[in-house]
């Protein structure tokens, strides 16, 4: 049992702000909705919370139709001057999810700071020191408390070598020795996946050799129920700080409850130093300003397989709510299994963003396509040394294949060097659209960007354009008069869509004639007419005094009998709704069978649309960004 024999207060930092918004929403949650929450913290006496950086930079902008800068400033006013405002970032990515060159790193260290941070914690998913040591300078440069991060993870399989206590004590250790300014060091686990003698050992060794000045911190989460007994073997180890969270943010996929820790620190010696007593008070606000979003049980709940499928709380909710979206659901407990195979394969890379994406999208790529038949773009990126050094070798097969398919050569120079330039267009793309070119502005472009994504889908541009998308997990809403809520759209029982149906006759009345279109399939081939309907007796009889007689056959428009002949309806390879975020042909344009003609984005990642016949296009029915799924059609083919 941990005991410190002269009492030792343990510094608390509240993430119920940003960490647990992530882990419970994927970030998903408008600023003002917690803001009460925020400032009853601040009145209760807590002065460290993080607040910004991760998905709590980019959900706002992508599916908050929030200015995540704005959304800083916020929460800043919230808590006044004198209070720690702390972000994560991620080392060569930043706050995105693509490797940058320093320019960026700057602009972003800059803005941040301008916004109200304090702290920057940063990490490099490969714990690679020589990322972790040029990253730390924009930092620095611009007034930040530089907290280095190395990254922990419980391993899927055994291995003596990495995601060892002497493996994390060796990258502070080289980090120390670079002569680069540390403030303070973070022991985080973002998957909660780390044993409690593992935490415990690091904190011994990584107390021996931290200056005395230097505080050690700890992060994990509740995933899989170990977060308490991990903090308990890191507090008996020497961390000096720890990270909680406050119910419904806390636990789970997030991180503890603040009363969890309050309780099992009872009669040790150790004492958080915040008034536990305002705790309720906090979640009573929290909860009133969280009643409209519908909270997702599996982020709620803790699920032991996360030690064999190592993925960061923030990121088994979004992957999931995007699966259920997208209608595969049901392959969950595939990708999971796939899980080991990618990590090993890859290296033995830290599973927290980018490289959770990394491995989750790789292992879904696998599942969707076959093993290693397609390779995701970051995950190919990795393997080939564009991110940096993973902590082993990857595998030789893997790396050939991803070059193949990636058309890219393995690499073992600085990543920050390689990263493309984003700055010059994104300050280009503002140009050209006439929108004002801040700094603010570029950054939110620039961060925005993704290699070989259309400018126009760009969430930078959407939002300042008024384009922004709203994609929030609020409860559905009941219809009015007590009826039931509208349901969900299904995948059609057929590839056709249903014809469209004549309006209903008010009142139970004809009141004339009625034109509608309808569809019909036969072999195979769809046709399409324009047909009016009329009521019993003709358009002159009026429908009161119509005698009872058989329903007049339908009578087909001779200006258009064949509208659409032969019409083959393509639509998205998911049943779920989907982006449309590529059309590779037109309106005119002959094509073959099996040819790509678009690709959606599911989870996070291109799927290509195939022709299912050939012919001609002869209409396309959705525009890029439009949500497509079941009874949508992309195109129309001819032929």
């Amino acid at each position: 049992m941990i005991h410190a024999k002269n009492g030792k207060q343990v510094r608390v930092m509240l993430t119920a702000f940003r960490d647990g918004l992530q882990s419970v929403f994927g970030g998903k949650v408008r600023t003002e909705d917690v803001i009460p929450a925020l400032e009853a913290s601040v009145a209760a006496g807590i002065r460290h919370f993080e607040f910004g950086g991760g998905a709590r930079y980019q959900a706002p902008l992508f599916y908050a139709g929030e200015d995540p800068f704005a959304s800083m400033d916020r929460m800043r006013e919230a808590v006044g001057e004198g209070v720690d405002l702390q972000i994560l970032t991620r080392s060569v990515s930043g706050v995105t999810l693509t490797s940058q060159r320093v320019e960026a790193l700057a602009l972003q260290a800059k803005l941040m700071q301008r916004h109200g941070t304090t702290i920057d914690r940063n990490f490099d998913y490969m714990n690679d020191v020589d990322n972790l040591v040029k990253t730390a300078k924009p930092i620095i440069d611009a007034g930040m408390h530089h907290q280095l991060c190395v990254s922990l993870m419980g391993l899927p399989y055994v291995s003596e070598k990495v995601h060892t206590a002497e493996f994390y004590i060796d990258v502070v250790r080289r980090a120390l020795e670079s002569g680069v300014r540390i403030d303070s060091v973070c022991m985080k686990d973002a998957s909660g996946t780390t044993d409690p003698t593992t935490c415990y050992e690091t904190a011994k060794g990584l107390k021996r050799i931290l200056p005395p000045e230097i505080p050690l911190w700890q992060h994990t989460h509740d995933t899989a129920s170990m977060a308490v007994a991990c903090y308990m073997a890191g507090l008996e180890g020497g961390v000096d700080g720890i990270d909680l969270s406050v119910r419904p943010l806390a636990s789970g996929t997030s991180q503890p409850d603040v009363r969890s820790m309050w309780h099992a620190l009872k009669g040790t010696g150790f004492e958080l130093d915040l008034d536990v007593s305002k705790t309720a008070e906090i979640e009573a606000i929290l909860t009133e300003g969280l009643a409209d979003y519908d909270f997702n049980p599996i982020t709620l709940a803790a699920d032991a397989r996360v030690v064999n499928f190592p993925m960061p709380g923030g990121a088994i909710g979004p992957n999931v709510q995007m699966m259920a979206g997208a209608g595969i659901l049901d392959r969950y407990g595939e990708v999971l299994g796939e899980f080991p195979v990618v990590v090993k394969a890859g290296g033995a890379w830290t599973s927290v963003t980018p490289g959770s994406q990394q491995y989750w999208l790789q292992a879904f790529s696998n599942v969707l396509h076959g093993r290693w038949k397609k390779i995701d773009p970051g995950y190919g990126r990795a393997v080939l040394g564009y991110f940096g050094k993973p902590p082993e070798a990857p595998d030789p097969e893997v790396i050939k294949i991803a070059a193949e398919q990636l058309k890219l050569e393995p690499f073992d120079g600085d990543p920050l060097e390689k990263a493309p330039d984003s700055l010059t267009p994104a300050e280009a793309a503002l140009r050209e659209r006439g929108l004002p070119v801040t700094e603010e502005n570029v950054f939110l472009v620039a961060s925005a960007i993704v290699p070989g994504k259309n400018v126009e889908l760009n969430e930078g541009i959407r939002f300042l354009s008024g384009r922004a998308r709203i994609n929030l997990p609020l409860k559905k809403k009941a219809a009015p008069n007590g009826a039931a809520a509208e349901p969900e759209a299904t995948a059609p029982a057929a590839a056709t869509p249903p014809a469209a149906a004549a309006p209903a006759p008010a009142g139970g009345a004809w009141d004339g004639p009625v034109t509608t279109t309808v569809t019909v399939e036969e072999g195979g081939r769809a046709r399409r007419f324009r047909v009016t309907v009329e009521p019993p007796g003709g358009a002159d009889e009026a429908p009161s005094a119509a005698p009872a007689r058989a329903a007049e056959p339908v009578r087909v428009d001779p200006a258009a009998p064949y509208a659409e002949p032969a019409l083959t309806p393509v639509y998205s390879p998911f049943s779920g709704t989907v982006e449309l975020v590529d059309l590779k042909v037109k309106e005119g344009d002959v094509v073959t069978a099996g040819q790509v003609v678009a690709a959606v984005e599911a989870m996070k990642a291109e799927h290509d649309v195939h022709a299912p016949v050939a012919g001609r296009v002869a209409k396309l029915h959705a525009r890029l960004g439009d949500e497509v799924g079941a009874g949508k059609p992309i195109l129309s083919i001819e032929g």
